[in-house]
């Protein structure tokens, strides 16, 4: 049989293994229909097989009921639990946070990135700096976020060449001191390296490129809380250089998550810097 033939076969065999998860039943009839996290949990006590958040938990968990490919996840599973946010944001924001904390077996995003870099330019050429060496929510002339150093290098090299831009200006390759770079006699360098263009021309181009990546510092002196209001209950997130502290349901409780050190975080910037920086929910400044 050729591969045409058994390709059919095989799809047949993985449908076969589905079986609706009926010794899940007794958890759905209190599924809540409102935002929030839930968790598959297996035999362990400690660590859920898996964590996932909606807006509406109830919809979700049963769309995961009636999907075949997560069939091992679901046969795995013995009981479904969950907790309930205020609305998207705290969703968005418990998820992340659980899944790099517990790192459920069928989760594969969210991982805490130890090499989370960035791209610094401060007039010179660029260099790729860690999370680990430069504070991300404060340092001017930051632009991207990247999971390492090569995924940063990949980014710059393709800015260059849809700008023409000098790779040698740019570090990603030595000059020879009078002579243009190989990529001028091609004409994908647009010369600021043999005096066709200047630096200022070339760096202009760059930085209008790089625009777009720009990280925003933290904007704040200090800690905050964004108030998110939802249908049933009201969360105040408390949040310093993009560092999720926690919720608490009145102001007055902030106070115990205050005292995290409020360290730049990575899936933090991700999910808060457009609400955060839209306008469209009450914040509050917090003393420490």
């Amino acid at each position: 049989m050729n591969r045409r033939q058994s390709a059919p076969r095989l799809d047949f065999e993985a449908a076969a293994i589905y079986e609706y998860p009926e010794h899940l039943r007794p958890w759905l009839e209190a599924l809540p229909k409102q935002s929030g996290v839930y968790f598959f949990h297996g035999e362990s006590e400690a660590m859920p097989l898996y964590i996932g958040k909606s807006v509406n938990i109830r919809s979700r968990v049963l769309s995961h009921l009636r999907t075949p490919d997560e069939a091992a996840m679901l046969r795995q599973s013995r009981r479904i639990t969950w907790i309930c946010t205020a609305g998207e944001l705290g969703a968005l924001l418990l998820e992340a946070r659980l899944i790099k904390e517990q790192q459920p077996l069928f989760n594969k995003r969210l991982r805490r990135n130890r090499q989370l870099c960035s791209l610094l330019f401060k007039g010179d050429k660029p260099q790729v700096v860690y999370a680990r060496e430069v504070d991300f929510s404060a340092e001017p002339g930051l632009y991207g976020l990247f999971a390492n150093r090569r995924a940063a290098l990949q980014t710059l090299q393709t800015i260059a060449d849809e700008e023409k831009l000098c790779y040698g200006l740019l570090g990603l390759e030595s000059l020879t001191r009078g002579r243009g770079c190989f990529r001028s006699a091609l004409r994908r360098c647009a010369g600021a390296c043999c005096g066709k263009e200047t630096q200022e021309e070339h760096d202009s181009r760059f930085l209008a490129a790089m625009e777009r990546m720009r990280l925003v510092c933290w904007p704040w002196k200090g800690p905050i809380a964004l108030e998110e209001v939802g249908p049933t209950m009201t969360h105040y997130h408390i949040i310093h250089n993009w560092l999720w502290l926690g919720a608490v349901n009145n102001l007055s409780e902030a106070a115990d998550l205050l005292r995290t050190p409020a360290g730049f975080d990575h899936d933090g910037y991700k999910i808060l810097c457009k609400p955060l920086m839209s306008g469209a929910y009450t914040i509050t400044e917090l003393n420490q």
